[in-house]
């Protein structure tokens, strides 16, 4: 689901301002209210989640360990590669959380 103008802190400032941020389902669930696809203004992966934190608080202390890093059973991608906490973003980039998957 995609925020709309009527969501709180929506920001819009033409089609492709801000980053996209695709959250998981699992994560989505811990937190009444929130949406697995959001935009939001950001300058880095940090902000970004501070930005998610600010929305929809303890969200970050799901996302990023004591260190500060992002937890190990999770990836986040911007673009197409692995992120890191120090990632840049600019406007129209699409971030996506994923939980870490694993087999044996």
């Amino acid at each position: 689901m995609t925020e709309n103008s009527d969501s709180p802190g929506y920001k819009s400032h033409g089609h492709n301002s801000g980053v996209r941020v695709l959250l998981p389902r699992a994560l989505v669930d811990l937190f009444p209210g929130s949406v697995g696809d959001v935009q939001l203004d950001a300058r880095t992966v940090d902000e970004l989640i501070h930005a998610l934190d600010a929305r929809w608080p303890g969200m970050r202390d799901r996302l990023v360990d004591t260190t500060p890093a992002i937890r190990r059973h999770l990836n986040v991608f911007v673009d197409g590669g692995r992120a890191t906490l120090d990632t840049g973003l600019v406007p129209g980039t699409t971030v996506y959380i994923l939980t870490a998957m694993s087999g044996g």
